[in-house]
């Protein structure tokens, strides 16, 4: 068994390397395995000229029976690297993604979500036969059904204007700056992902200090990316050119600071905090009277942390329900207290007794 280094690209074939390392050490696995394009023929343009596509020998296959060999060897490698709590996401095309999806399946994955890249700026359809291929497809899965997994989305919300994170991600190509290249100005390797993308995906399903594990690391933007925002990587990589570019490029980016990289936790993940710990800590004493919106009801605070109000007594959403004649009512964003003259939502008291926790 090799020993665990982070931060470090294993130079080999994916396969071996995954088997040589300790199970369960991996947080996230980003994976961009080879598509299988099939490609038969050299792609034109109308005016003749060559297109640059992908006809690298990595992405040939001798049958479909030959790729979802290797998909499904190293894909059970993977699964046995997955922490318990972990998640994997994998990215392809129409050429092998459906293939891919069966398999992590198969393997006892339980998917979570498929993600549409909706690439804004995609390579046109030169032979005009058939729809510009514009997106790729992104495979979000757990362990398994039972399996715990991170999901940041108040962090997702955030990114996204606080409007909640859809399953269609509109994002560029990688392109202009950002694209490596070789010392003749050609692409330094064929299926570079833009960094935004990675970006979302370890923001989404990542913390701070996680090791996410990329066996297909190319030129090394997972790697890139996880150092940019406080994450541990692996990477594996079998091409020695790709391993010196991605070597090379990591290098060039600055260490994170852990502060800038925290991302909003998810309410559901924060811990439970009663009223009654507002009350017994002395932030709001029995007697306290709350106002709701526009001031039109009011209750008091009691010493077990319940409200009276109208003849009723209650929890704070109970109350809060009574007074308005509805349902049901979340207490901490409806009622507030009065500080140095301006009234503030009880749920700041809350926030404040969170953090001591933290």
């Amino acid at each position: 068994m090799a020993e665990l280094k982070l931060d470090e690209i294993i130079a080999g074939d994916c396969i071996e390397a995954m088997d040589a390392l300790p199970a369960g050490c991996a947080d996230l696995i980003f994976a961009d395995p080879p598509y299988n394009l099939q490609l038969k023929n050299e792609l034109r343009r109308p005016d003749n000229s060559k297109v640059d596509a992908v006809d690298d020998t990595w992405d040939r296959f001798a049958s479909f029976e030959d790729y979802d060999r290797f998909t499904r060897a190293w894909l059970k490698a993977a699964r046995r690297l997955l922490k318990d709590g972990g998640a994997i996401w994998v990215i392809g095309s129409y050429h092998n993604i459906f293939r891919v999806g069966a398999t992590l399946q198969d393997l006892g994955f339980w998917i979570l979500n498929d993600v549409v890249w909706r690439k804004t700026n995609p390579m046109p359809n030169f032979r005009g036969r058939r729809f510009t291929n514009a997106h790729e497809t992104l495979i979000w899965a757990a362990k398994g059904e039972k399996h715990a997994y991170t999901f940041n989305y108040e962090a997702m919300k955030a990114l996204n204007d606080d409007l909640q994170m859809r399953s269609d991600w509109n994002l560029p190509i990688c392109s202009g700056g950002e694209r490596l290249k070789s010392a003749d100005g050609a692409k330094a390797h064929s299926t570079q992902k833009p960094e935004s993308l990675l970006h979302r995906v370890i923001v989404a399903s990542t913390k701070p200090g996680d090791v996410v594990l990329d066996p297909f690391f190319g030129s090394g933007t997972t790697g890139a990316v996880a150092k940019r925002l406080g994450r541990r990587f692996i990477g594996i990589e079998r091409d020695p050119e790709y391993v010196r570019i991605a070597r090379e490029r990591i290098a060039g980016v600055a260490e994170a600071e852990m502060e800038s990289v925290a991302v909003t936790r998810s309410k559901r993940a924060e811990p439970r905090i009663p009223f009654g710990w507002v009350v017994e800590r002395g932030l709001l004493p029995p007697g306290t009277l709350l106002r709701g919106p526009l001031t039109r009801h009011t209750a008091k605070v009691r010493a077990d942390g319940t409200l009276v109000c109208e003849g009723a007594t209650g929890s704070i959403h109970q109350i809060g329900a009574h007074v308005q004649g509805i349902e049901a009512c979340n207490g901490w964003t409806f009622w507030q207290y009065e500080e140095g003259g301006k009234l503030i939502p009880i749920d700041y008291l809350r926030q404040r007794l969170r953090a001591d926790l933290v």
